[in-house]
């Protein structure tokens, strides 16, 4: 080994004493001045939480304990004008030397006693709103923040603030706003050489629960549960202000490493519950069950997305998923989803489903494997380019055996009961017994092409998926900000009627879609079977179901006899039923409204050959309603009349249908009734001649919506992307063109 040259010896002395010199002085220095440093420092704090966030911070007593311990006793926070929010009796920290030189404060030991944080929330006024409140910056440059580098900030200012060793007693936690109360105690909560363990009391007794695990800070290794004595863990306040049911056994938590390399924060951790309960109206009617699910999240930040990486996997059961989440946040929004399943055994999938979630499939037994493979693109700046692709593929599956559903019970006759706000109505029977029941020979073409082109034009090719009209569905909902258009074929339709509630539930949105599949992959039923009972069962009105009672209603005639026009017009009311009176005006005749979506369907019958190419607009002009329902329509205006057509299941409306003659009332007999004839032949001549701006205003509203349409149901068969937005653009221009065309004439 070779000798290091004397010389290098004396240089490096010459240097490290002095500076170990200067070290020791200024440690003493500080040592003997450290008193002084933590009450300047307190005070600076307090200046500060007054000066950004309105606090008023007291401190009893603060002082060194310890070379690094510090010891405060009655610490109160109390925000301007609202309630108290903290109260401390004492309070004993301990902070890590080392780590505190280079500037890092780790804590190593914190002992509490008699601490108290109250949330309130009254009548609007929060005593921790100043928590949410952006502190100005003056010095601020508007740089885009670093999304790696802020995750591995906060992840270490959160594991430096948990102490190695942790002595708390008495620690209180309530909330409470205008309706709800929750108050959570810590009687006792303690970390050892890593171990935590804590009793927490809910609500004075309602509840006593339990963290419990591993806790090493440091080493960033966490592996805790949460769990109750004797009962589920569960919020009341939760199911109060949220209308969400939620509870379960056992929660755990898991964090294994974190990482910060190469621009990118990786984060790898896992979740998992058992025996976890859902109840919420917009879930599910009723309780969903998970016994077992988890989730190895491998959660990766980088300067501009948040991820869940596709190593995550979930397990449900004997289910097991590869997700993969990313959001993207600049320069504009991108959101990205992907799941695979890889082959599974089906009956294992099917086993897996949580207990409450799809009623219509219990006890349902299958063989054979299936594969679910999902992928999601859409950058918001273009979201007309959204990209969808959700499919299973099967491999020798078939159904063993029906559980509490018979699928197969729509081959046959069979009983149904439509349902009205969750209350039955009176029940239906499908099938030749039935008067009122018409085969599908017996439809009249022209309605069978006019439905299929408006709800479902490849119905007899696809299986039971729209997948371009599904996708445009995601689209309006994400440009509309809300669930407008619902995307649902034929097939789809029929199951949501024939086998489940009208609820608006995602759990029967997705039993929906599966029941779909599972009809069209095992050929359960024919095409034109399902069509037929589609015909006999779907609404067309208030109380009117079936395709006999609404001919004879609307038309007073059979289906065999309907009219292209009187077909168009009931293809127009499928997605709103019980506003299809509304479509006409007193005399019968129909609204201009729907001059457009006549030319619109009767032009795309027409290119498939369903019938003749027509001018004059595809018997719009030749529909008229049947004589005896005239009288009992009050006239309306456009407006009204658009809104009412549109009502849905949800959003019920008071008819405008009034009585043709109205008796007068005892007074009006013993005084005299007023003559208000002619009162009210004026006002309804007032409603009937619009101006030129009302009439123009109404042409080009029907002009928009013809052309929508024509977007919206643009064939997609054989083209590329850019062929399509070519098309679309074309239309726009010529909507354009058409909506100067008709200004031009009204100002002639």
């Amino acid at each position: 080994m070779k000798r290091l040259n004397p010389k290098y010896i004396r240089i490096a002395a010459f240097i490290l004493i002095p500076l170990l010199l200067i070290l020791l002085i200024g440690g003493y220095i500080a040592y003997s001045k450290r008193e002084a440093l933590l009450q300047k420092a307190i005070s600076k704090a307090k200046a500060k939480a007054r000066r950004d966030y309105n606090l008023d911070v007291k401190i009893g007593s603060a002082h060194f304990t310890g070379s690094s311990t510090v010891a405060f006793s009655d610490i109160s926070i109390v925000p301007e004008n609202r309630d108290s929010l903290l109260n401390i009796k004492s309070l004993v920290v301990s902070v890590k030397l080392l780590p505190l030189i280079v500037g890092d404060i780790k804590l190593a030991d914190v002992s509490l006693q008699d601490g108290f944080i109250n949330l309130t929330s009254v009548k609007g006024v929060k005593n921790f709103d100043f928590l949410f409140k952006k502190k100005k910056d003056t010095t601020a440059t508007h740089d885009k923040v670093d999304l790696a580098d802020l995750a591995d900030h906060l992840v270490n200012e959160v594991l430096y603030k948990i102490p190695d060793n942790l002595h708390l007693n008495n620690f209180s936690i309530s909330f409470r706003d205008d309706s709800t109360r929750l108050k959570l105690l810590a009687k006792t909560a303690l970390i050892k050489d890593g171990n935590l363990t804590s009793t927490i009391d809910v609500d004075n007794g309602a509840a006593t629960w339990h963290i419990a695990g591993k806790m090493h800070p440091s080493d960033k290794d966490i592996d805790v549960k949460l769990y109750a004595d004797g009962k589920k863990v569960e919020l009341p306040i939760i199911q109060k202000k949220f209308r969400l049911v939620l509870n379960f056994d056992t929660i755990s938590t898991k964090l294994t490493k974190v990482e910060h390399s190469g621009g990118e924060t990786k984060i790898y951790g896992s979740w998992a519950v058992h025996n976890l309960l859902i109840n919420h109206p917009g879930i599910s009617s009723g309780n969903i069950v998970f016994p077992d699910a988890s989730i190895d999240a491998n959660v990766f930040v980088g300067s501009n997305y948040v991820s869940i990486d596709s190593s995550s996997l979930i397990h449900i059961k004997k289910l097991t998923a590869r997700p993969f989440i990313k959001y993207t946040l600049n320069p504009v929004k991108i959101y990205e989803l992907k799941l695979n399943t890889g082959w599974l055994n089906a009956s294992d999938i099917f086993d897996s489903f949580p207990s409450g979630m799809f009623d219509a499939l219990d006890g349902i037994q299958v063989a054979g494997k299936l594969n679910y493979a999902l992928n999601f693109y859409m950058d918001s700046s273009k979201p007309d380019d959204l990209q969808f692709d959700s499919r299973l593929s099967k491999d020798n599956f078939r159904i063993v055996k029906y559980g509490k559903t018979d699928l197969t019970k729509l081959n046959s006759s069979f009983v149904y009961t439509p349902y009205e706000k969750g209350k039955p109505m009176s029940p239906h029977l499908i099938g030749p017994e039935n008067p009122e029941f018409t085969p599908l020979e017996q439809i009249s073409p022209n309605l069978r092409n006019a439905v299929m082109t408006a709800e479902d034009p490849s119905f007899y090719t696809n299986h039971g998926f729209v997948e371009e009209a599904l996708r445009k569905s995601l689209v309006t909902d994400f440009k509309t900000k809300k669930f407008k258009r619902g995307g649902s074929g034929i097939s789809m339709q029929l199951v949501k009627n024939a086998f489940l509630s009208r609820e608006k539930t995602l759990a029967r949105k997705i039993e929906e879609i599966l029941i779909v599949w599972i009809i069209e992959n095992n050929r359960v039923m024919t095409k034109n079977r399902m069509l037929e009972v589609y015909f006999n069962i779907i609404e067309w009105g208030r109380g009117i179901y079936g395709i006999s009672e609404a001919s004879h209603y609307y038309f007073g005639k059979s289906p065999a006899e309907l009219t292209l026009g009187e077909s168009i017009y009931l293809a127009s009311i499928v997605p709103y039923p019980k506003g299809g009176l509304y479509a006409f005006q007193p005399d019968g005749t129909l609204r201009p409204g729907l001059h457009g979506y006549f030319n619109l369907i009767g032009k795309l019958m027409a290119q498939k050959g369903y019938t003749a190419r027509d001018t004059n607009a595809y018997g719009f002009y030749g529909v008229r309603l049947r004589e005896s329902l005239r009288r009992a329509i009050a006239p309306v205006d456009t407006a009204t009349a658009d809104s009412l057509m549109k009502q849905s299941d949800d959003n019920e409306v008071m008819p405008v249908l009034e009585d043709p003659v109205k008796k007068p009332s005892f007074f009006q007999r013993l005084f005299g009734k007023k003559d208000t004839t002619a009162k009210k032949a004026e006002e309804q001549e007032k409603i009937k001649e619009k101006t030129a701006k009302e009439k123009l205003k109404e042409q080009i509203e029907a002009l928009k919506q013809e052309y929508k349409l024509k977007i919206d149901n643009i064939d997609t068969t054989g083209k590329t992307r850019k062929d399509i937005r070519q098309e679309k653009r074309r239309l726009r221009k010529e909507q354009d063109d058409k909506e100067d065309e008709l200004k031009q004439k009204a100002n002639l």
